[in-house]
């Protein structure tokens, strides 16, 4: 089997092959034997109900997946034992086995063990810079000895690599190593990190075009070699609307193919053709994804609006003007409006016997309405920028007489902003979620300090202690994330600390937050979903009202999902 012969066709749908043109000989990587990417699949390796999780396996193949990723990165998962089960139940399907094995994780054992099960040549996911060279080469000569290609994420010691240059120089310096210690190039395929575009934040609009730039460039330099990425990541921004993220995927694809994208792990069955994208949607679409013009993400967001209002025509008008000032708050927040927002805060500002209470009234209502349209699916991330931007524009309104109030009472909230410590835990690099939160809120009025990835907990809490912050929040995506997080949360009772720990990241939830975090730590512990939510819960527990409520609450509910678990495991 070799791994750089490509089929003559692209299947993007679970129902014909579609023939063409030569150059498009894209290998789709079916995506949903993943248990981060799939929650199906994520059940039934948690249930142990692997017969079932292999007609997933099965079904991919039948879409059109070339090859198949197989994850088990869930931190209430032995993904050692669950690698190896899955993956010799799946050599012995022969429908199955006939398609290459991409042995994906962040953490080297679990690939390590994936790498003693599979038959013939496969495919390790992943193996970076990010530790240093001597930790790559120890990696990469363990893949080579297995006789294994390998993903390259285009990560070294200072981060992700997120425009077209750092792409290129950590590449070739990462196949400079790899040649060196006698890997094939046909055996290196380098993952240059697909980003989500169109947030609404203006460092993100490149990129798409950084990626496909990035790709043609290695392709000229590195002919051999293999170009990779995980293609949804595109489209995070409309997690919820689907036929704007699959128009998303199919014209990104269309580029990056061209520039010389060898590979993505897609969906396959869930893949439209670029030809039959109705034409304004695709027109939007190649204006977010090229970067066209400064407008793209507004107009996109608008279409998205339409296809989920199912063919409704919105008639905008101006009731909403004669609401109560409460509701009008609410409303531009929900739709990003400032045209008002001065003389509505002003309204509120009279109203209110404080500032500070428009801010913890009105204008949070506003946020959580918010976080709850995101949560569902309603609302997308460029409006939940757009939001925290109205927000903001309130927050600066109401700035100067909430320092009026603190100079004629002194005594009274003498210890000013509050400061948030965001951070990236130590192994690592991922900050694009972290750095959205960060803007989020800081348009809230918040004072951020944001250390940076691969940040060690001494640092962090040394830190902590140094500027005296109000709460701490760690990021991870990976699963060994999960296990630093858990250190930090120790480190902090031994410390004495007393402040709120907040959890965030790709890889979190509330399960391993509530069973391995929280009981390590006694002074306030929450998972925060994403970036939407962080304001309701940074804001209630810096309200001196509100955080008892909300940490016995939380620590109720966590309390629980403990007992579930614990019992569920033992029911095993």
């Amino acid at each position: 089997m070799m791994l750089h012969t490509k089929p003559p066709y692209l299947r993007l749908s679970g129902l014909e092959p579609l023939v063409v043109r030569p150059e498009t000989n894209f290998v789709n990587v079916g995506e949903r034997t993943n248990v981060t990417g799939s929650k199906k699949f994520a059940r039934l390796i948690r249930d142990g109900n692997y017969e079932e999780a292999l007609s997933v396996a099965r079904q991919q193949v039948e879409n059109g997946a070339q090859i198949l990723d197989v994850n088990m990165d869930d931190a209430l998962l032995d993904g050692e034992k669950a690698m190896t089960t899955f993956l010799n139940l799946l050599q012995a399907e022969p429908d199955i086995a006939k398609i290459p094995v991409m042995i994906d994780s962040s953490k080297f054992s679990i690939i390590e063990a994936g790498l003693k099960c599979v038959q013939g040549k496969c495919i390790v996911n992943s193996i970076s810079m990010k530790e240093g060279e001597e930790k790559f080469i120890e990696q990469a000569i363990t893949c080579k000895n297995y006789g294994a290609s390998v993903i390259v994420m285009a990560f070294d010691e200072k981060g992700q690599a997120d425009t077209k240059q750092r792409k290129v120089d950590i590449c070739l310096r990462a196949y400079d190593i790899l040649t060196g210690i006698g890997f094939d190039p046909q055996d290196i395929i380098f993952d240059l990190n697909i980003f989500a575009i169109a947030t609404g934040i203006e460092e993100h609009n490149n990129y798409a075009v950084d990626f496909i730039e990035a790709t043609k460039e290695i392709k000229e330099k590195l002919p051999l070699t293999k170009i990779s990425g995980g293609v949804s990541n595109i489209s995070f921004s409309f997690r919820g609307n689907e036929t704007v993220r699959e128009a998303m995927h199919s014209v990104f694809l269309l580029y990056a193919i061209k520039a010389g994208m060898d590979m993505g792990i897609v969906n396959a069955g869930q893949m439209i053709v670029y030809d039959e994208i109705e034409p304004r949607l695709r027109e939007l679409c190649e204006d977010v994804i090229l970067n066209k013009n400064p407008e793209a993400t507004d107009q996109l967001l608008a279409y998205a609006d339409t296809v989920k209002a199912k063919g409704k025509v919105e008639v905008k008008n101006e009731v909403w003007r004669s609401d109560d000032v409460e509701k009008r708050l609410s409303h531009a927040l929900v739709n990003g409006i400032t045209d008002f927002i001065d003389v509505d805060t002003e309204e509120a500002r009279r109203r209110f016997s404080k500032p500070l209470e428009v801010i913890e009234g009105p204008l949070m209502d506003g946020m959580n309405i918010v976080g709850d349209l995101f949560g569902s699916g309603k609302m997308f991330l460029p409006q939940v920028v757009k939001s925290a931007r109205v927000m903001k524009k309130a927050v600066a309104y109401l700035l100067p007489f909430i320092e009026e109030e603190k100079l004629n009472n002194p005594v009274k909230d003498e210890k000013g902003v509050a400061k948030i410590l965001l951070a990236t835990v130590k192994g690592d690099v991922h900050d694009i979620g972290k750095n959205i939160v960060g803007v989020v809120l800081g348009c809230n009025g918040y004072d951020i300090i944001d250390l940076g990835v691969m940040v060690p907990a001494d640092k962090i809490l040394q830190t902590a202690k140094q500027l005296n912050v109000d709460v701490i929040g760690l990021s991870g995506l990976i699963t060994p994330s999960l296990d630093e997080m858990v250190h930090i949360a120790k480190e902090m009772t031994r410390q004495k600390f007393t402040i709120p720990l907040l959890i965030g990241g790709a890889t979190t939830s509330r399960m391993h937050t509530a069973v391995r975090i929280s009981p390590e730590y006694n002074n306030g512990v929450m998972h925060v979903l994403d970036a939407s939510r962080s304001v309701t819960a940074v804001s209630s527990l810096l309200n001196p009202d509100q955080k008892n409520e909300i940490l016995d609450k939380t620590k109720k509910d966590y309390d629980k999902l403990r007992q579930d678990f614990g019992n569920k495991k033992s029911a095993k």
